[in-house]
């Protein structure tokens, strides 16, 4: 029997991480700082290159432990950009230390990270109904607001795609098609 996935699952990589975490909802701050770091590497490239770096990342930033990604310093980061197991862009690697800044204060107004994020849905996640690649937005009113809201506060790359791409992946919005066996399963 064949199961139906979503149709950006195309190999080995991307069908696991679309069948465990791709629009699971995720409430652990670390996890979504990760994700937002993540999203904002990918800005311009393909999610899979990200993917495939992943562990790297988490190496390079202390498994996006926020408090430690906050007070790295500008050698770690300097020396973070020889790495060829992560993306090396300058204004990339520099906003994880900016967005683990941003993240600490988040967590000081509001509790937790999961709190501040989520409260863009309120709290439950958006379960969408579309039937066609085609019929999912890039962005979204809520996504504009979240990234307005983001960027306010410090977060840096963070625009509304890459917002609604964060909302996505954790849970905030269940963009799996109506024909993909994840769909009811998030």
């Amino acid at each position: 029997m064949h199961m139906q996935r979503c149709g950006w699952a195309t190999d080995d990589l991307l069908c696991a991480y679309h069948d465990t975490e791709w629009g699971v909802p995720l409430h652990e701050d670390r996890a979504l700082f990760e994700f937002l770091c993540l999203e904002g590497a990918q800005a311009g490239l393909s999610w899979r290159t990200v993917l495939a770096k992943r562990e790297r990342y988490r190496e390079v930033f202390h498994g996006f432990d926020i408090a430690r990604v906050a007070r790295m310093n500008d050698r770690e980061l300097e020396a973070s950009l020889a790495d060829p197991g992560i993306i090396r862009n300058r204004l990339k690697v520099s906003a994880a230390r900016d967005n683990a800044r941003a993240a600490l204060a988040a967590i000081d107004a509001h509790g937790s990270l999961d709190a501040f994020l989520w409260s863009f849905v309120d709290g439950e996640p958006v379960r969408n109904r579309w039937r066609t690649p085609a019929e999912v937005p890039a962005t979204t009113a809520l996504s504009d607001r979240m990234s307005k809201e983001l960027r306010k506060r410090g977060f840096r790359f963070v625009g509304s795609t890459i917002c609604y791409a964060f909302m996505q992946a954790t849970g905030m919005v269940n963009d799996h098609l109506v024909g993909c066996f994840r769909h009811r399963q998030v």
